[in-house]
């Protein structure tokens, strides 16, 4: 299955040449990337009211957990993943997908579709 253009994802990373290979990897999937938002309070004020489809968070930002992120995007209804070089999700947010980096293409794109919720529209 592949992923259907224009799905927008709020992008959270603080290390800017992996947002930017982020950023490129899903623009060339089609999708409409925000951000990255590089900071847990920019992006908790970004995705508490921001419409996007999806995001995907990266676990630690400059030494703060982003789940607070987690949190008001989970209470939004808004379907989320987590980027994560080394660190192990917390069991509160096991349910969700995480992607390990340096990220794959195919593995990215492959929670992409399964976070999507136009998939199940129709």
């Amino acid at each position: 299955m592949s992923l259907p253009a224009g799905l927008r994802v709020l992008l959270v990373e603080d290390e800017v040449l992996v947002g930017m290979l982020l950023e490129d990897i899903l623009t060339d999937l089609g999708c409409e990337v925000v951000g990255p938002m590089t900071s847990v309070d920019a992006a908790i004020e970004f995705a508490s009211n921001a419409s996007v489809d999806v995001a995907l968070l990266d676990i630690n930002l400059t030494g703060a957990d982003a789940y607070p992120v987690a949190e008001v995007l989970a209470g939004r209804g808004i379907a989320f993943g987590f980027l994560t070089g080394y660190q192990s999700v917390h069991p509160d947010f096991e349910q969700y997908p995480s992607l390990g980096k340096p990220v794959d293409r195919k593995a990215l794109e492959a929670v992409l579709v399964s976070l999507d919720p136009r998939r199940t529209q129709g």
